[in-house]
């Protein structure tokens, strides 16, 4: 089973879901917007993408400039991420203990 964080107002987010759909992949849907993460599950995605937190932020975002993240540290960027959902990259598709972030949609590709 996949499990896809997904935003449906994002175009990239609806891509890779119908990309996922066509492969008739199993999917759960987490729209993290309305179901925010923690800072745990936000450190394990981290993990499985082998990234730091600023890989997997949207740093053109108004609210990464308001909240001055820019050289912020670890821990500042991952609770900037669990306080504000909106700054996680998307979407991010996970398959066991791997995850690639879906920008462009046929990344996901890679980990089915």
């Amino acid at each position: 089973m996949l499990t896809i964080y997904h935003n449906p107002r994002c175009s990239k987010s609806r891509q890779t879901l119908q990309l996922l759909e066509e492969k008739n992949a199993e999917i759960n849907v987490i729209e993290y917007l309305k179901t925010p993460l923690n800072e745990s599950e936000i450190q394990g995605l981290m993990a499985k993408l082998g990234v730091s937190a600023i890989g997997m932020m949207r740093t053109k975002e108004t609210e990464f400039k308001e909240q001055h993240l820019k050289d912020a540290d670890e821990q500042t960027l991952i609770a900037a991420m669990a306080n504000t959902p909106k700054l996680i990259e998307r979407p991010i598709v996970v398959n066991q203990n791997k995850a690639v972030i879906g920008r462009p949609p046929e990344n996901v590709l890679a980990i089915l």
